[in-house]
């Protein structure tokens, strides 16, 4: 087999194995909504600083799966 063969396998793998860190993203998420909705349960007057703080949460989060994903298409597309 040829060397390129090879190298279109290790770089799947690689995008494949890149993609492990969204599980980390979702999970993320998701303990950032649950406890938003903890957090308006317990103080419902501090509902918008609560909703502000919840937003730059998972928009911190979700700049990590954009990463994630930056690294796959680098892995698969820039070689």
């Amino acid at each position: 087999m040829s060397q390129g063969i090879f190298l279109i396998e290790f770089k799947l793998l690689a995008a494949g194995l890149a993609t492990i860190g969204l599980a980390g993203v979702g999970v993320g998420i998701g303990l950032i909504f649950s406890s938003l909705v903890d957090a308006y349960s317990r103080n419902p007057h501090e509902a918008d600083k609560i909703f502000q703080y919840g937003i730059l949460g998972f928009a911190l989060c979700e700049s990590i799966a954009l990463f994630v994903l930056m690294i796959v298409f680098l892995i698969l597309f820039a070689f």
